[in-house]
């Protein structure tokens, strides 16, 4: 699992951030101005990688999160059984399953090379 710690303040829309132990992706990034008595304060509103919920988070911009280190590899199709994949990395040759929803299982065809992403040990066809 890997992940690093940044502030609120180096992050942007697009960028990856850890709520609720899911990494999600930040959609909307909306930062305000110090006020008079206080620092600046952003609010994040995320979806899930993998859960494609949506997950808010608002704090001073100095407050320290966690960002997920999001991979994107090559794999190639070996099996297709009911939702799973079997897919084998291209690099090392480790074969596991990934879980496909919807009507992505009727495109993805055996023997053929795809995207996926990997994040805090979960995995995701793209």
């Amino acid at each position: 699992m890997e992940k690093k710690r940044t502030e609120l303040r180096n992050l942007k829309e697009g960028d990856y951030i850890i709520i609720d132990g899911e990494p999600n992706e930040i959609k909307k990034l909306q930062t305000s101005s110090p006020g008079k008595h206080g620092s600046a304060k952003a609010k994040i509103s995320a979806e899930g990688i993998f859960d494609d919920k949506h997950r808010n988070i608002s704090g001073p911009v100095d407050t320290k999160v966690e960002v997920p280190i999001v991979k994107r590899k090559d794999g190639q199709v070996l099996s297709k059984s009911g939702d799973n994949v079997q897919l084998m990395d291209m690099e090392s040759y480790e074969t596991f399953e990934v879980i496909v929803e919807g009507d992505r299982l009727e495109e993805i065809k055996e023997g053929e090379e795809i995207k996926y992403m990997e994040a805090l040990g979960k995995k995701k066809i793209i």
